[in-house]
């Protein structure tokens, strides 16, 4: 929450640091400037892993440190410690001086006030005791082994992390935000003969762990970590060749987050270097296709109450009706293109800048029927998971691996196939979209997106979408 009281998010007082010092040193540090920031940040984060029937890992990291940028023009002055002194803080200010030389700059302004507060000042991590942790991980192993016969190894590990920040500008002003994150995994090795599969499943959301004690709730990622492995043990090696592509709802709208989304940060298009450069109020993509960036939905994975920069989450608008609305944007980019920001400016951790990053990047639903949009399919692929994939930002060339995909023959769903992989290009991808159901679903809140070697929490989403044209790779002979 912006400007709260809560002794967990006073970062100054915990570590001892005279706030007004700090104030003068960071006012210094910054003046002639165009922007800047101090950003301080306290972490705490957990991890246990269960496999083979056992508690395997079990990590707790307690980190914390400050960075402090300085802006005068396209150039930075960045510096960091994990050292929170007043020492450390005025080695980082003589550090990034440097920046404005001969540079007589005016501070810009600062991100508009906001009560926006997405999530409580509590530390979630201490709400479940240890043992109940480890308890929950062994049931999950137990339950699916004893669901199929065919299992041969269970993996379920449990995640959690609490950030609090703290941001203080050149005037003084300081914002804070606090951020709970939590994951649950299930993996699971079937077999049957000599053939082996894979299947998993994963949950998470800036929540505490009570949820996900709730037998209910982690007995359907068992299952549904099963169900992927099941399919796979009857899969065929997949065709190849340019085909009709229809994607399911939720999690394929990855390929929208990699292939597209990046391709409408604001850094790359101030350089040039995206395929949507200078393209703005012109049509991107088919009539019906609407992408938004939202970072301010209650508790999906990225989402924020405000940014790395201190500017409040808001929903952008980056394509409407196939038409090319906006960039997300950072406080520098947005400043150097005479754009607004919009509350997308992220950095992994105090010891990186930040940049323009995706939050929770989805496309609206359309009016069309999914049942409908599979039946107008002669022969094609029905891609419902994927796994890993590639992108060129400058040209929106993409491959991506499909998890989980079934043959379509006739508008009917045929058998599962394994190796297909989806080759295209953003920007084309986007014309080609020739259906756009009515059941728009998000992820299941597993994302962590990577960019210029920072990794952040995303979620991605859209409804089912049929593409008319689309290259599959396969392994089929």
């Amino acid at each position: 929450m912006t400007d709260s009281s809560s002794e967990s998010t006073q970062l100054m007082p915990r570590a001892g640091l005279d706030e007004g010092r700090v104030e003068g040193i960071v006012e210094e540090a910054l003046h002639g400037c165009d922007d800047g920031e101090l950003f301080l940040e306290y972490r705490q984060s957990e991890s246990l892993v269960f496999d083979d029937g056992r508690l395997k890992n079990g990590n707790f990291d307690t980190s914390q440190g400050f960075g402090l940028r300085a802006v005068a023009g396209e150039q930075t002055g960045y510096a960091h410690a994990s050292e929170l002194s007043e020492a450390a803080i005025s080695r980082a200010a003589g550090a990034v001086r440097a920046v404005r030389a001969g540079h007589d700059g005016v501070m810009a302004q600062a991100p508009a006030a906001t009560n926006q507060a997405l999530y409580p000042d509590s530390n979630p991590l201490g709400d479940t005791a240890f043992a109940d942790k480890v308890k929950l991980l062994a049931e999950i192993d137990g339950y699916a082994r004893q669901s199929d016969s065919r299992v041969r190894q269970v993996t379920a590990s449990l995640h959690g992390e609490w950030q609090a920040v703290e941001i203080m500008r050149a005037d003084g002003r300081r914002i804070k935000d606090v951020r709970p994150l939590v994951r649950l995994n299930v993996a699971v090795v079937m077999g049957e003969g000599d053939r082996q599969e894979s299947g998993s499943h994963g949950v998470g959301d800036r929540v505490g762990y009570g949820q996900y004690i709730r037998q209910a709730n982690w007995r359907a990622q068992v299952d549904e970590a099963i169900r992927q492995a099941a399919v796979n043990l009857e899969s065929v090696a997949a065709p190849a060749g340019e085909m009709q592509v229809v994607l399911g709802p939720g999690w394929p709208g990855i390929l929208l987050h990699e292939a597209i989304g990046h391709g409408l940060e604001g850094d790359f298009n101030r350089k040039q270097t995206s395929a949507f450069a200078g393209l703005l109020g012109e049509r991107v993509a088919s009539p019906g296709v609407t992408v938004i960036d939202d970072g301010s939905i209650d508790g999906r994975r990225g989402s924020l109450s405000v940014d790395d920069e201190g500017t409040p989450s808001e929903s952008t608008v980056l394509i409407e009706d196939g038409i090319l609305k906006g960039y997300m944007q950072d406080r520098l980019n947005a400043r150097l293109m005479d754009m607004a920001t919009t509350g997308n400016g992220r950095r992994q951790s105090y010891a990186h800048m930040p940049m323009p990053r995706m939050t929770n990047t989805f496309m609206r639903a359309g009016d069309r029927d999914p049942a409908e949009i599979m039946a107008g399919v002669k022969k094609g692929l029905y891609a419902v998971n994927f796994g890993g994939g590639q992108v060129d930002i400058t040209s929106g060339k993409f491959v991506f691996s499909c998890t989980e995909a079934y043959l379509v023959d006739d508008g009917k769903l045929g058998a599962p196939v394994k190796g297909a992989t989806l080759i295209g290009n953003g920007p084309d991808v986007l014309t080609r979209v020739d259906g756009i159901g009515n059941d728009l679903a998000l992820d299941p809140g597993v994302g962590t997106c990577g960019k210029n070697g920072q990794g952040v929490p995303v979620g991605v989403g859209q409804p089912t979408l049929l593409i008319d044209g689309l290259t599959v790779g396969g392994t089929a002979t």
